[in-house]
């Protein structure tokens, strides 16, 4: 029977339901999970979605499950006596809601004898019983409601991401952070160099743009006396799509006053390992086939020696990067419209990103590519950042805070000659009027929580972790 036919079908089900004076989207049902129920127990209540029927004339089995498992239930007609006429125009998918007494079958197997049970909403679509394989990925991300329902393995990595979520707040609270809201919509792009969203006000008649990152409220915090202060937070760029990337996407971003980057480093180890120790019981996961250790101390690495390593003794040559480009072989989008630091990344991400698998802290990098960063104590041409990697991936950034408002004003007026068209050429001078009041010194870290998913679930793309990832609208 085709999809159609089943449709029609289920259709007239919920017709002669209606004429039997039923009602197929029912109301409240009292109930405890499925995987509370107890041998023994007697007048139990569950409720959950059918899964599975096995019809024997007078009798029959069928699975449910709800959120918290899958049990067996029983209907017997000379129980439920008329009842039993209604069961018989249920379908897979159907959700149902129970009464009856727990014992165990001959099998072993948990089961509940039905003694009365109502029906709480009829499905007139059927589940697929085949949702696998390349050719279905778009349509369980468009259809993430069926993916879910059907894919067990898929309902385990977002129970993870929300218990690693958990676990992000659990240890920030120990160690005496304080979560904050800040604003989502901001007047002026900020503390990152992505392409924004642009949205409008009517009332206040202005241009507003979703936020890149919550950077610079985060630290007007640290100047208004908060100490301590963390954000799990939506972020919004206006780029590309890819395994790595979603337009919107999740971050924790925390700061520290009076402590640095490498006091941001303890913290990430820190809280690696408690996630790691709580999620799997083991500092040790595999991620794509690869075992990656989390045990402390993690290695180290500068980024200048790493490009020195590869054969770019003076990072700051174009000459020598184009040059390097070519003896390597790589090709690089636009890559005539780049500037050396452009290059050098693109190279990173290339050649070096990759067999970066072991958690390795990457220090040093050039001051151009980071204005909101501390010099190097006695080095102009560097900052104290550093970004993250594990199993390849970016994961997170990290650097001692700029706090002093007339360097931070002059790299903002720097920043802005460069500026990309798709950014506003503007100087936010309301930031540096908050770091005239003094802001202490200060660590900042960001973590990229849907990547971080991806590792403790062992999954290669971004769009398996977020429940609704943008996808092209259908034509």
């Amino acid at each position: 029977m085709g999809e159609r036919e089943i449709i029609e079908e289920r259709n007239r089900k919920l017709k002669e339901l209606l004429e039997m004076g039923i009602e197929p989207y029912g109301r409240a049902f009292s109930r405890i999970p499925i995987n509370e129920v107890k041998e023994g127990e007697e007048n139990v209540s569950v409720a959950g979605r059918i899964i599975a029927i096995r019809k024997h004339g007078r009798a029959s089995f069928a699975d449910i499950v709800d959120w918290s498992g899958k049990i067996q239930v029983y209907f017997k007609e000379d129980i439920l006596q008329d009842g039993y006429k209604i069961f018989k125009k249920l379908d897979i998918g159907d959700i149902i809601g129970i009464k009856g007494d727990v014992f165990r079958t001959k099998t072993g197997e948990l089961t509940i004898l039905v003694k009365e049970f109502k029906i709480l909403s009829k499905s007139l679509r059927p589940l697929p019983e085949k949702w696998h394989g390349l050719r279905d990925v778009e349509i369980r991300f468009r259809k993430r409601y069926v993916d879910l329902l059907v894919n067990k393995d898929v309902r385990e990595i977002f129970k993870k991401r929300i218990r690693i979520i958990q676990l992000i707040r659990e240890f920030l609270d120990k160690k005496g952070f304080l979560e904050v809201e800040t604003p989502m919509m901001h007047p002026i792009p900020g503390g990152a160099t992505a392409k924004p969203f642009i949205t409008y006000h009517n009332s206040l008649d202005m241009e507003l743009y979703l936020r890149v990152s919550p950077e610079l409220y985060l630290k007007r915090l640290l100047v208004g006396g908060f100490e301590k202060v963390y954000e799990i937070n939506r972020c919004f760029r206006n780029e590309g799509i890819s395994t790595l990337h979603n337009p919107e996407f999740t971050m924790l971003e925390l700061y520290q006053a009076y402590a640095d980057y490498r006091k941001m480093m303890e913290i990430t180890e820190e809280l690696f390992v408690y996630i790691c120790e709580n999620l799997n019981g083991s500092l040790k996961i595999s991620y794509q086939g690869k075992e990656i250790d989390f045990s402390r101390p993690w290695k180290v690495m500068e980024l200048k020696e790493i490009y020195k390593s590869i054969g770019i003794e003076d990072w700051k040559d174009i000459g020598a990067v184009r040059k390097k480009i070519k003896e390597m072989k790589l090709e690089i989008e636009k890559e005539e419209e780049k500037d050396v630091f452009e290059l050098l990344e693109a190279i990173f991400k290339k050649k070096i990103q990759p067999e970066l698998i072991s958690p390795t802290f990457v220090i040093g990098y050039p001051k151009e590519t980071s204005p909101l960063a501390k010099n190097f104590p006695g080095n102009e041409e560097i900052v104290e950042r550093f970004e993250l990697f594990i199993g390849g991936l970016e994961i997170a950034n990290a650097y001692s805070e700029l706090n002093d408002p007339i360097e931070q004003k002059n790299r903002f007026i720097e920043e802005v000659k460069l500026q990309r068209e798709d950014r506003p050429k503007t100087v936010d001078t309301d930031y540096i009027e908050a770091l005239e009041y003094g802001m202490p010194p200060a660590g900042g870290l960001g973590i990229g929580i849907d990547r971080m998913t991806m590792l403790f679930t062992d999954t290669p793309s971004i769009r398996e972790v977020i429940l609704f990832p943008i996808l092209r609208v259908r034509k």
